[in-house]
């Protein structure tokens, strides 16, 4: 009889686990094949020819290419904040460049500054050996943070619903967006395995007096609506009394933290940085975003990028960690209005991709993009990668942010970016993508093979990730909807 029991038990709770696999499969997988996404009016006032100006604007840009400056280029405007920091994140991973950012937040909200930190509701990390710094960030007063989205285990369809944004907020006068998570990997020194190579731009705001008139001003509000939308929660709601005692123990820690790390690398701290002298000048900043809504979302980031292919007449470039143009997302491009002579592609290879099911849906399009007229060129590590994501119409436009050339972006996640209309600035962009190119890429083949480059040679991915990368493809290429 009792064995009876314990496997009528098993029987119930195997049925329940298959029922909720097809269930979520069902309501998080297989229903983003189908739902469509409502329109709004959106298309009807769209206008690329506003990213454009007539006239140099109060917004300069400063290009942050390199991984290293970059995070001391975080350091310092977190250093430099008077009023208010507001930063939002994708992913936070355990190491020293996230030391670094949890304790300089601290130092800054002991210094009065108020300070909001919005991070993806599944992929923020605060866990485990980090799970302190979410109680200590609560225990501050000057601190609030808060999750998009957190995990729901009867709604499989706000799993897709991912905070993509990478930006930091300071006060009215600094903005920093680019396509950098906070993980060693995307500020590693030269020679460090494993390197992600991303960009930033940094915007400043020369005019405090006209704030409504700055990319800033945009920036602000969008974070303050996905701050205050009902998707975001405080990561804690009320601190028990051992979650108080924890989060005060690692505030201090982190106090402690920053003394040390101070003395150990001073050259990462108070670094007298002027970045108006650094920056160059704008005829206009333009900042676009996706919708917040769940399921399959309006592609306006995707309309915004179309448009300016539609009315670029000598060149487009564009540079993702992988390219993965849908069905879907190609009816937004009109290829009888795209009449450059120039279209240039750059991506990572597989021998360089971390990221192998990506990777398996770039590959289904990869002699496709390369028979046609554009050049296409890959990156090829191997210790190395590349993350970054940015457009350059015509050698005048660039948009730089978080949107990758793939549906997830186009439909399922938040995105940022910012449209620049700066010569120069577009410039200084080139070359830093022809090193990339030249020194570091090869260029494919209709057939998919690499022409040959007198300085660089063809990296081979191991057996093994060609392996898996075939065996997914076979699987993604129904699924490219959700890469």
């Amino acid at each position: 009889m009792r064995d009876f029991k314990i496997k009528k038990i098993f029987l119930l709770t195997g049925t329940l686990v298959t029922v909720y696999i097809l269930y979520a499969l069902i309501a998080g997988v297989f229903i983003f094949a189908f739902h469509d996404h409502e329109n709004s009016s959106y298309m009807e006032s769209l206008d690329p020819t506003r990213f454009y100006g007539e006239k140099i604007s109060q917004d300069r840009v400063v290009l942050v290419e390199d991984r290293f400056e970059s995070g001391i280029a975080r350091i310092n405007v977190i250093e430099n904040a008077q009023e208010s920091l507001d930063l939002s994140y994708h992913t936070v991973h355990a190491g020293t460049s996230s030391d670094i950012l949890f304790a300089s937040l601290v130092d800054a909200a002991d210094r009065g500054v108020h300070v909001r930190i919005l991070l993806d509701g599944l992929f923020h990390n605060l866990r485990g050996d980090l799970k302190d710094v979410m109680y200590s960030y609560s225990y501050h007063p000057n601190i609030e943070l808060k999750f998009y989205e957190p995990l729901d285990v009867l709604r499989p369809w706000t799993w897709n619903n991912r905070l993509h944004d990478k930006m930091i907020l300071v006060d009215n006068e600094l903005a920093m967006i680019g396509g950098r998570n906070i993980a060693d990997k995307y500020f590693g020194p030269d020679g460090y395995n494993g390197a992600s190579n991303d960009r930033d731009v940094l915007l400043i705001n020369t005019d405090l007096g006209n704030f409504e008139d700055s990319a800033i001003y945009a920036m602000k509000n969008y974070f303050d609506d996905v701050w205050n939308h009902e998707f975001s929660y405080y990561a804690v709601s009320e601190l028990t009394e051992n979650q108080e005692r924890r989060g005060r123990n690692r505030t201090e820690e982190l106090r402690v933290l920053l003394e040390s790390m101070h003395e150990s690398h001073s050259d990462l701290f108070h670094q007298e940085i002027n970045w108006l002298e650094k920056s160059v000048p704008t005829n206009n900043v333009t900042f676009i975003h996706n919708p917040i809504e769940r399921l399959n979302k309006e592609p306006w980031v995707w309309y915004e990028i179309t448009s300016l292919m539609g009315i670029a007449e000598q060149s487009i470039f564009i540079q993702s960690p992988y390219i993965i143009p849908t069905d879907k997302m190609l009816q937004h491009v009109n290829q009888d209005e795209i009449s450059v002579k120039e279209v240039s592609f750059l991506t990572n290879s597989l021998a360089a991709t971390p990221n192998v099911l990506a990777y398996s849906g770039y590959r289904m399009h990869r002699e496709t993009i390369a028979s046609s007229e554009a050049n296409v060129y890959e990156f090829q590590g191997p210790t190395e990668s590349l993350h970054g994501k940015t457009f350059i119409f015509d050698n005048r436009i660039s948009v730089v942010g978080s949107f990758n050339v793939d549906a997830r972006s186009a439909y399922l996640s938040t995105e940022v970016m910012v449209v620049i209309d700066s010569e120069e600035f577009a410039d200084q962009l080139n070359r830093e993508i022809d090193h990339y190119i030249h020194e570091g890429s090869l260029q494919v083949s209709p057939d998919g093979s690499y022409h040959p480059h007198p300085s660089v040679a063809e990296e081979e991915a191991s057996v093994v990730k060609r392996s898996v990368t075939v065996m997914l493809s076979w699987i993604t290429r129904f699924l490219d909807y959700m890469l």
